[in-house]
């Protein structure tokens, strides 16, 4: 049976270290500075031969009203609420804090089951506070190390319990009706999960705009820039096609970024688009594309991803079609590797145009998964060629022989020539741009391999 699990506790007691040993992967952005996890974060968990779906919660604080730190705190309590099981964590080293026995005592009344868990017990040093957190009132505690992954066995036994409590109430549920006997269900493939990520600038509106998409305060949102620093992943659905939407921290100039948090979301957040396959770059309406945002584009555009850009807050722009005529100039005269760059223009904070956004994140997945057949490409080549030949090199024409398709996600061709070093790339710059004309390809980086070879097509002479 799968069951929730959350792990909450104070900053900086090893909460995220536990959850990447439990997901098994560096999911979730560990450091030495209290505070880092803010979202909660969502992970399928195992420990023995137990499955869980598991959070990672913020730092408990006892803050209230709104700031930052009562909305972490409110994202930490939908988690303990929406978890079968919660764990919480110690710093056996500094023992048992006043803050520790505050939230003990709201998790008693919380009605929940609780194991408590000492963490960073490797060695003698946590043994002080090991004995202290009996006073907790929350049974005795399992001593790990999530770090060294010590105590993973102990803490199985104290869940195995619980699952198998949560199993037998499981059993005790109606059977599910047996499908009539008829024809034969579909067994049509359901559509692979499409992994998009939403990217941009500090302060643009992206967890606003995964928010109001989902119809939930699913990520911490405010007036405060940088308030995301991991990557959230959350499935979702639009039209029967299952999406996992990515919110990700916002890029700064490389120069600006110097504190080694933000270089580890930076990097998360590179991560997250080098995995992705549709891009949302969220420009912000009011002051959009400046240079970073051309630098987040070509980023994605050279990971060779589809890319969409979103316009948001265009509720707050005074002369709207002088607006959209800068955009569109500047993406043209900036980005010319992409042209036709899909732009919709929305509010994230009223949910103004989203269904154009997603319609135009379908529309760019399937351009960047189009095939070409080799027939027409080869018909194509003949007739640019007629039009417009290659140059000529110390008297000779460069000779196109022969195109292919060798691969999508993005459409990326090999082009045979006799003399590939020699073609101008004033010309594969018209060969890419015929491309797109020819084959309806806006929006998405094409990629155009030169090669040296023969015509397959034309028989060989044996010797």
């Amino acid at each position: 049976m799968s069951f929730t699990l959350a792990i909450v506790g104070r900053p900086n007691v090893g909460k995220s270290t536990l959850f990447n040993r439990l997901v098994g992967k560096r999911l979730a952005l560990v450091d030495d500075t209290p505070g880092v996890t803010r979202d909660r974060r969502a992970g399928e968990g195992r420990i023995g031969d137990l499955r869980f779906t598991l959070f990672d919660t913020a730092g408990l604080e006892e803050a209230f009203g709104e700031s930052l730190a009562a909305r972490m705190r409110a994202q930490t309590e939908t988690a303990v609420d929406e978890a079968d099981l919660v764990l919480m964590l110690i710093d056996a080293r500094a023992g048992v804090t006043p803050m520790d026995e505050h939230f003990a005592a709201w998790l008693r009344k919380s009605g929940k089951p609780v194991i408590l868990v000492a963490n960073k017990c490797e060695g003698q040093a946590g043994e002080a506070g090991l004995l202290e957190a009996f006073q907790l009132g929350l049974g005795e505690p399992v001593p790990i190390s999530a770090e060294h992954g010590e105590g993973m066995a102990s803490l199985f036994r104290a869940i195995e319990p619980s699952a198998a409590a949560m199993a037998r109430d499981g059993d005790d549920l109606p059977e599910a009706e047996e499908e009539p006997e008829g024809e034969p269900a579909d067994e049509a493939e359901e559509p692979r999960t499409l992994q998009l990520a939403i990217v941009g600038r500090p302060n643009v509106g992206k967890s606003t705009l995964i928010n109001q998409l989902i119809g939930a305060e699913r990520l911490l949102t405010g007036p405060e820039a940088g308030i995301t620093r991991d990557s959230i992943a959350i499935e979702w659905q639009y039209r029967n096609r299952p999406i996992r939407l990515v919110d990700t921290a916002g890029l700064r100039r490389r120069a600006r970024v110097v504190e080694k948090l933000e270089k580890l979301s930076t990097g998360d957040t590179l991560r997250s688009i080098r995995f992705a396959q549709v891009v949302v770059l969220v420009l912000d309406s009011t002051d959009m594309l400046e240079k970073q945002d051309l630098t987040i584009a070509r980023i994605v555009l050279d990971e060779g991803r589809a890319l969409v850009i979103a316009a948001n807050k265009w509720d707050l722009v005074a002369d709207k079609t002088a607006a959209m005529e800068r955009l569109r100039d500047r993406l043209e005269l900036s980005l010319p590797q992409a042209r036709g760059l899909p732009t919709v223009t929305l509010s994230a904070l009223t949910g103004r145009n989203l269904d154009r956004l997603l319609d135009a994140v379908l529309a760019a997945y399937g351009i960047w998964t189009r095939r070409v057949a080799t027939g027409e490409l080869n018909r194509w080549l003949a007739e640019v060629t007629e039009a417009h030949p290659p140059p000529l090199v110390s008297g000779r024409r460069i000779k196109l022989r022969y195109m292919t398709q060798i691969k999508t996600r993005p459409p990326t061709f090999a082009l045979f020539v006799s003399r590939p070093e020699k073609l101008p790339d004033a010309y594969l710059r018209y060969l890419t741009n015929g491309l797109r004309d020819a084959f309806d390809l806006p929006g998405v980086p094409l990629r155009l391999y030169l090669r040296k070879g023969k015509n397959p097509y034309v028989p060989q002479e044996r010797g």
